[in-house]
């Protein structure tokens, strides 16, 4: 006679899915707002598409993760910033369109479901969500036995937002004479972590809890530096019409293919080097492996997070609106006659 088998002993576990969306459903209720019609749990999330002070509604979306800075997260055994990181990445590259965030839904999939381990990133989804002002709508949770290992886990981001259609960014209005504003990033952000962890712990041999006097903090804590969002210093520019006329969020491929996405064929981007103070972990990575001065800028975003396209005539208010913001920023380069790419001068 054949034992019966169950649905647990193929590795999934119901009941701790069960208790995983009971503790997400409170979190994910607090970000919720006026527009949100349904509940964590429905088959789909609604929200009413009613936006009073738009005339003509765009919507914006977009997807992201945070690649193998997730092993950052599994080696330090610290998983509340995680989905802070995909929230503030997804919601950059809505911003460099103009776009305000309306809400947000996640994908997790693991081996073996942690509820405890669950609610961690769920914490920093829901933090994430409330500094953007968008509602945590809903998401999957998959359990998926053989498909990870222990204790590992993937993470995926939905955003939308909308802006008005004549607010629109998108780099059509950039000129020659244009000048870019880099606004500092924390760290890595969410790009490059496959070449810094092997740089840091495999060539330099560190420890991710061992302290490394050139970065001021250990190597975990430098790899979970926060993906730091744009919005709250970008939020009022981006109402002023005409003022913005570009915006690149600088992820993977860093400045120089980043911002080539928002140009006219007819200009390039002159970035000045040495305008701008270069994070303490690029020198040191670009130390310990001997890295090429062109895989540097093609891997890591150098300490600037987000680049800013400005006539020079808004420049001084643009500037004012960033300080008021403590928003640390540079100005890098400026708009010639080109071909649609960066060149380092």
């Amino acid at each position: 006679m054949t034992n019966s088998i169950t649905y647990k002993d193929a590795g999934v576990d119901i009941d701790a899915a069960n208790q995983a969306t009971a503790r997400i459903k409170k979190l994910a209720r607090s970000t919720f707002n006026e527009n949100v019609m349904s509940e964590i749990g429905s088959f789909g999330g609604m929200f009413s598409g009613l936006f009073s002070d738009i005339r003509e509604p765009v919507l914006v979306s977009s997807c992201d993760g945070v690649g193998t800075k997730l092993k950052a997260a599994f080696a330090t055994g610290i998983h509340n910033t995680i989905g802070h990181d995909l929230v503030a990445h997804c919601v950059n590259d809505i911003l460099v369109q103009g776009a305000r965030p309306l809400f947000f839904l996640d994908y997790i999939a693991t081996g073996k479901l942690d509820p405890a381990v669950i609610e961690k990133i769920i914490e920093g989804l829901v933090a994430g969500c409330r500094e953007a002002e968008c509602a945590l709508l809903g998401g999957e949770t998959a359990e998926m036995p053989e498909m990870y290992q222990d204790g590992e886990y993937d993470i995926a981001g939905f955003i939308v937002g909308v802006v008005d259609r004549k607010k629109v960014i998108n780099g059509s209005r950039i000129t020659a004479g244009d000048v870019v504003v880099g606004l500092s990033s924390a760290g890595l952000h969410t790009n490059g972590y496959s070449l810094a962890r092997k740089l840091l712990l495999e060539v330099a041999g560190y420890k991710i809890d061992q302290h490394v006097p050139e970065l001021g903090c250990t190597v975990g804590e430098e790899l979970l530096k926060p993906h730091l969002s744009y919005l709250p210093a970008l939020q009022r520019l981006i109402e002023h019409e005409g003022v913005i006329k570009g915006l690149a969020h600088i992820t993977g491929g860093g400045l120089i293919e980043n911002i080539p996405r928002i140009l006219p064929r007819n200009v390039d981007v002159a970035i000045k080097e040495g305008s701008w103070p270069i994070l303490p972990v690029y020198d040191l990575l670009q130390k310990i492996g001997n890295v090429p001065r062109e895989d540097m800028i093609r891997t890591f975003n150098m300490g600037i997070g987000m680049a800013v396209i400005v006539n020079p005539g808004f420049l001084q208010f643009v500037k004012d609106q960033f300080n008021n913001a403590r928003q640390t920023h540079y100005v890098i380069g400026e708009v010639v006659d080109g071909s649609s790419k960066v060149q380092f001068v």
